[in-house]
C-alpha cells in the first residue's frame, strides 16, 4: 500500500524541520566529507558521465533512486533527511569536489536520502559497478572514499536518519524482531510511539491496525506495511534483491558469518562472481559478541558487529552480491551446475557452493520457550537487548566464551546477571581472561550445578524463571523478564539431505579425507556434471564442487580466526575445481 502523507498527516507537522545534532561526527568531518582536488577530479572522469541539473531538480529520491556516486563539479547538491511521512530536513550540502553516497551505493541499493540541485549543478555520475572499479583501481583515493562511505552510514545510524519508521507503542513486544533485524544489519531506522507523536497517531488512525498488525512500518519510499516479515523488510530496503535464476555464479556462499564473508571477500577480489545468501544478518553468531579480545591484530579487542561490518563492506567493494534474508531450503546436485532452492521456491545456480551455514541455537527442553522468543527470551546480547534490561535482573544460561562475553556486556546495563551452568565451573569451557573478568564483576553471580526448569509469563512476555540446584534439589523462582540462552548450537545441515552431503554422527559436514567417496558417486546421475575425482580437496564435501567451512564443518576449530582462515583457504581449492570444469559450463 502506498502512503500519501497529505491524506492524514496533520498540516502543522508536515515539513517540520528536524535538527539532529552532528556533534559526534564533526571531529571526523574531514574524513566523512572529503574535498577532492582538481587533479583527483580529473582522474575520476574515466569512471563516470557528466550530467547537468537545473535549479530545484530532485536528483535522488529516498527509497527509489539507485545510483553509485555523484561528484559535484559545479554548483551545490543539497542532501536531505527524509522519513517517508513527508518530513524533510537538510543534512549537508555538497559543493565542488564533494560527493554523495554511503555504503549502500557500493551495491547499487536505493538511496536513503533525498537530494536536489541548488542552482544549476554539474555532476559526475559514477554507477555502482564503476564505483567499485574506482575504489580498487585508485588505491589511496579509494581508501578515502570507502572510509567516507562507512562514516556516513554510521552518521545515519547515530542520527536515526533514513531507513524505515517503526510505529508502535513503546516497548511493544513485536518491535524486537524488526529492531534486531535492522540493527544486526547496520541499517538506520527510527521508532515512533503513537501515544507521543502526532504523525504516528494519525497513521494509526488511518490504518486502524489490529493486534496482529503491529508494528506499522513506513518504508523510505512511503509504502506502509503491517507487521512485515524480515523478508518483506529486506525487499523494502533493497537488501533482498531480485535474483536471476538463469545466471550461473562462480560461487554461491551459504551463510555470511566470518567464514562466509572471508570466502566472499577473497573470491570476489580474485575475479570470481559471488552470491552470498544469509538467513538473518551478516556476521552470524560472531556479530553478537560484544567484544572479541583474542582476535589477532586487535590488542584492545573489537566487537563482533564491527568486525563483521568491515568484512561486509569489503565484500561489496569487490562486487559480491549479498542477499538478506535469503534462507537456503535445499541443495540440488543431481545435475551440473549445482542449484540451491530458496525458501520462497526460487532457484539459483552455481559452478561451486561453499557451505558456511553455521549452526542453529539450541533451545532448552521447555514446552513454552518458543512463546517468549523475542519477548524476554534471547539468543544474543546486543545493545537492543541491553537497553531492554536496564537496571533489572537477568538470567543468562551457558558457560562458553560467547556466554562470558554476553555476561560481562550485560553487567554494565543490568542490575544483576545470574549466570547459570550445569557444571562445577567455567575453566573447562571458557577462556581464562573471561573467567577472571567475571570474577571481578560484582554484579555477576555464578550458579553452578544448576538448570532452568520452567518459564512463566503472559502475552506481553516473560515474567518468571525457575531453576533448580542439582546438588541440593532446591528450586528457585526469580521474577525476571529477560532470559539469555547461550547453550550452544546444532549444525544447520538438515536442508542438505536431498543432495546427500555426508555428515558425521552429530550432523557436522565431513570434508577432505573424512569423506565417503563411494556414496557420493552413487548419488550422481548421468548427464552434465563435474568429473569424478579420486581425492577430495581438504575442505571439499562428499559432493564434488561443494565445500564446507567454519562451524558447520566436522573437526573445525570453533573460533572466529579459524573460520576466517578456512574462508580464505577454500578459495584456492575452488579455483582448482573450476579449472578442471568444461569451459562450456
Amino acid at each position: 500500500m502506498q502512503l500519501t502523507p497529505q491524506e492524514f498527516v496533520p498540516e502543522a507537522n508536515r515539513d517540520e524541520p528536524v535538527s539532529p545534532s552532528l556533534h559526534n561526527l564533526e571531529s571526523r568531518r574531514h574524513q566523512s566529507n572529503p574535498v577532492l582536488t582538481p587533479q583527483e577530479l580529473k582522474r575520476l572522469q574515466r569512471f563516470g558521465t557528466v550530467r547537468t541539473y537545473a535549479n530545484g531538480v530532485r536528483i535522488l529520491e529516498a527509497g527509489h533512486t539507485t545510483y553509485g556516486m555523484l561528484v559535484t563539479l559545479s554548483g551545490i547538491v543539497a542532501i536531505n533527511r527524509y522519513d517517508g511521512l513527508g518530513n524533510s530536513a537538510l543534512l549537508v550540502e555538497h559543493g565542488p569536489g564533494e560527493f554523495t553516497a554511503e555504503v549502500a551505493q557500493l551495491a547499487g541499493r536505493p538511496s536513503l536520502v533525498n537530494a536536489h540541485a541548488v542552482g544549476t549543478v554539474e555532476v559526475l555520475v559514477i554507477p555502482p559497478e564503476n564505483l567499485r572499479a574506482l575504489v580498487i583501481a585508485e588505491a589511496e583515493l579509494g581508501e578515502r572514499i570507502v572510509r567516507a562511505l562507512i562514516l556516513r552510514r554510521v552518521g545515519l545510524i547515530e542520527l536515526n536518519s533514513g531507513g524505515p519508521l517503526l510505529v508502535a507503542p513503546a516497548g511493544h513486544a513485536s518491535l524486537h524482531t524488526l529492531q534486531s533485524f535492522l540493527t544486526s544489519n547496520g541499517h538506520p531506522h527510527s521508532l515512533l510511539d503513537p501515544n507521543l507523536d502526532q504523525q504516528a497517531a494519525a497513521l494509526v488512525e488511518y490504518y486502524q491496525p489490529k493486534a496482529e498488525d503491529w508494528p506499522l512500518v513506513v518504508c523510505p519510499d512511503g509504502t506502509v506495511k503491517k507487521n512485515p516479515s524480515n523478508a518483506e523488510m529486506g525487499r523494502c530496503l533493497g537488501m533482498l534483491p531480485e535474483l536471476d535464476e538463469e545466471k550461473i555464479w562462480d560461487v554461491i556462499v551459504v551463510g555470511a558469518g566470518p567464514s562466509g564473508l572471508a570466502t566472499a571477500v577473497y573470491a570476489g577480489s580474485e575475479g570470481l562472481s559471488v552470491l552470498a545468501l544469509e538467513n538473518h544478518a551478516f556476521g552470524g553468531q560472531a556479530a553478537a559478541s560484544a567484544r572479541i579480545e583474542n582476535y589477532l591484530g586487535f590488542p584492545t579487542g573489537i566487537s563482533g558487529g564491527a568486525l563483521a561490518g568491515r568484512a561486509f563492506v569489503q565484500a561489496q567493494k569487490f562486487g559480491v552480491e549479498v542477499a538478506i534474508p535469503a534462507p537456503a531450503a535445499r541443495l540440488l546436485c543431481d545435475q551440473y551446475p549445482l542449484r540451491i532452492e530458496l525458501a520462497d521456491g526460487k532457484q539459483v545456480r552455481a559452478r561451486s557452493v561453499v557451505l558456511s551455514c553455521g549452526a542453529r541455537y539450541r533451545r532448552p527442553a521447555l514446552h513454552n520457550v518458543a512463546q517468549f522468543e523475542g519477548k524476554g527470551v534471547f539468543f544474543w546480547a546486543s545493545r537492543i537487548e541491553a537497553n531492554l534490561c536496564k537496571s533489572s535482573e537477568v538470567v543468562l544460561v551457558g558457560g562458553g566464551n560467547s556466554a562470558g562475553q554476553a555476561a560481562v556486556f550485560l553487567s554494565a546495563h543490568a542490575a544483576k546477571v545470574h549466570m547459570v551452568i550445569r557444571g562445577d565451573g567455567l575453566k573447562a569451557t571458557m577462556s581464562t581472561y573471561l573467567i577472571d573478568r567475571i570474577k571481578a564483576t560484582p554484579n555477576i553471580e555464578l550458579h553452578t550445578h544448576t538448570e532452568i526448569t520452567a518459564l512463566e509469563g503472559d502475552a506481553d512476555g516473560l515474567r518468571q524463571v525457575s531453576f533448580r540446584c542439582n546438588d541440593t534439589g532446591q528450586e528457585f523462582h526469580h521474577e525476571v523478564c529477560h532470559l539469555f540462552l547461550f547453550i550452544g548450537a546444532d549444525p544447520n545441515t538438515a536442508w542438505l539431505h536431498d543432495c546427500g552431503v555426508e555428515v558425521d554422527e552429530q550432523g557436522f559436514i565431513r570434508t577432505g579425507f573424512d569423506v565417503n567417496k563411494g556414496e557420493c558417486r552413487a548419488k550422481l546421475e548421468q548427464g552434465a556434471r563435474p568429473p569424478e575425482k579420486l581425492q577430495r580437496a581438504a575442505l571439499e564435501t562428499s559432493v564434488p564442487g561443494v565445500f564446507a567451512i567454519g562451524d558447520v564443518r566436522a573437526g573445525s576449530t570453533k573460533r572466529v580466526a579459524a573460520a576466517v582462515g578456512e574462508g580464505a583457504a577454500v578459495v584456492s581449492q575452488i579455483h582448482a575445481f573450476l579449472a578442471a570444469q568444461p569451459l562450456t559450463v
